[in-house]
């Protein structure tokens, strides 16, 4: 006869996992500060954080309306100058897909 255990922690484990895979389900809204981490910064650019990457983008970003009316064409040859992503859009679909694993508790 083989016993097994350890089950029972499992089992809760994946219930864990199954309600913070339902809490993400949908749509959110989460802000380019949450998903520009310093650590997600600092893996994929050579800057420690988002504000240096934005300091030396040498666009004059102060606020939202700056940040908005940078030509997307700049704007995506500058985060592929600066990172392993070929533009602004990849950057952020990585971003989402860290702060997901995140949440999940990867």
């Amino acid at each position: 006869m083989i016993k097994i255990t350890g089950l029972k922690e499992t089992s809760e484990k994946l219930d864990d996992l199954a309600k913070k895979a339902g809490e993400l389900d949908g749509q959110h809204n989460v802000s380019v500060d949450e998903l520009l981490t310093s650590s997600f910064i600092s893996k994929h650019t050579s800057f420690s954080n988002a504000e240096e990457m934005l300091e030396a983008s040498g666009f004059k970003i102060e606020n939202q309306d700056d940040f908005e009316s940078i030509p997307n064409d700049k704007w995506d040859e500058f985060i592929s100058s600066i990172s392993d992503f070929s533009d602004w859009q990849a950057m952020l679909n990585e971003a989402g897909k860290e702060w997901a694993a995140k949440k999940l508790g990867f």
